[in-house]
């Protein structure tokens, strides 16, 4: 049964694929990115997917030894894909997508030479735009990956040791995470590098990171400048926990703050507001709403509250309140005010306002929603208020 839900959706993954395919006039894509071959055949192997926008997909593997299949075909190399499709007699595609933004310029041109189209374009790009949309098996996915999420955030102040610094404190969540079932592999689209998560504690949240995620820290080191840094946790600091919902291949994203002691009530305000901007978005948005109005929304509360300084950092603030998850943690659409993207049913987002106070640390919350038919369906569930490990 669960295979033939499987195969079901990968089904219904090309037959989208192959949709939006016609529409942009192209003949084929080739893949090769890990996520993209997961996506589109319920595993990953070294070797290509190639799906032409009319007929079924063929698989062309170098490792594992032992996959077989319908149209699955070994290779050493790309060059033989072409010496199969003529001994079959397969036209080759005179539009031919490929993964433009992850591969090699190297590969490119190789996999130019082989194929000759006339036309090139960008895999990528659509690749990015149809993950977007989530499947009902892939929805499922996120479900199970949420309840054991739940689990773990639940269990997080057991973790708590006076003395502490954050990186035992982290370890000991690690160590959770792994026990209720998670992958351990934390997916991110772009030149970014990270651990299972990050906790930021006190000061450190106010240290800007080289990546594009909505908070820094300082890390270990300079090789992995991002996260928990070694900071004491100390009486009177905030410790923000935002470590990754990967307990399938699918990934929720779920942000709690707790505290070594009582906080300034700065923190308990700051703390406030951003629960109120996840309520009014979750309670206004639906189907149609501009990405744009979310992140111009939260904005707009910040500033009412006196906040805007410290509104999603304070030496370098993010520009965008959110983001679509998925096989990656950082999927479009993006809640930027840039935003050109409109809610549709079975996106799933994550929304994060989060506020970094100077001397304190980082407060807020982050949850991950399902875009319905006509609101925003909250699956990651966990005590929203600021949690006194004390």
């Amino acid at each position: 049964m669960i295979q033939d839900t499987l195969i079901n959706d990968l089904k219904l993954k090309w037959e989208r694929l192959q949709l939006a395919m016609r529409k942009a006039g192209a003949d084929a894509c080739l893949l090769t990115v890990d996520v993209n071959v997961y996506y589109t055949t319920g595993r990953i192997y070294s070797g290509y997917f190639y799906l032409p926008a009319e007929g079924a997909p063929r698989f062309f593997v170098k490792r594992p030894n032992g996959l077989a299949g319908e149209h699955v075909e070994y290779i050493r190399k790309p060059e033989q894909i072409a010496e199969i499709f003529a001994a079959k007699g397969i036209k080759t595609p005179e539009k031919l997508l490929l993964e433009v933004d992850e591969i090699s310029y190297n590969d490119y041109i190789r996999l130019k030479a082989i194929f000759n189209p006339k036309e090139m374009g960008n895999a990528s790009t659509l690749l990015r735009t149809e993950r977007m949309i989530k499947t009902p098996w892939e929805i499922e996915q996120f479900r199970i990956s949420a309840r054991h999420h739940a689990l773990t955030y639940a269990e997080i102040p057991s973790c708590f040791r006076p003395g502490m610094t954050d990186l035992d404190f982290q370890y000991e969540i690690e160590r959770l995470m792994r026990k209720n079932g998670s992958i351990g592999l934390f997916r991110a689209y772009g030149n970014m590098d990270i651990f299972m998560g990050s906790i930021l504690a006190g000061e450190n949240a106010e240290t800007p990171s080289p990546y594009d995620f909505a908070l820094g820290g300082g890390g270990i080191n300079s090789s992995a400048p991002i996260g928990a840094n070694g900071t004491p946790l100390k009486e009177g600091i905030s410790v923000m926990v935002d470590m990754a919902g990967n307990f399938t291949t699918y990934m929720t994203d779920m942000t709690r703050t707790f505290s070594i002691g009582k906080l300034p009530d700065l923190a308990y305000r700051a703390h406030q507001v951003s629960l109120d901007i996840i309520h009014e978005v979750q309670q206004t948005a639906k189907p149609g709403t501009p990405c744009a109005n979310i992140y111009n929304k939260a904005l707009e509360m910040a500033g009412k509250a006196g906040l805007s300084p410290y509104f999603m950092g304070t030496k370098q603030q993010a520009k965008f309140v959110g983001h679509g998850i998925g096989i990656q943690i950082n999927e479009p659409p993006v809640l930027t005010s840039r935003s050109k993207d409109l809610l549709s049913p079975n996106m799933v987002i994550a929304i994060e306002p989060k506020f970094v106070l100077p001397d304190i640390g980082a407060v807020g919350i982050e949850d991950s929603f399902l875009v319905t038919e006509s609101a925003l369906e909250q699956i990651t569930h966990s005590p929203e208020e600021i949690i006194n490990l004390l």
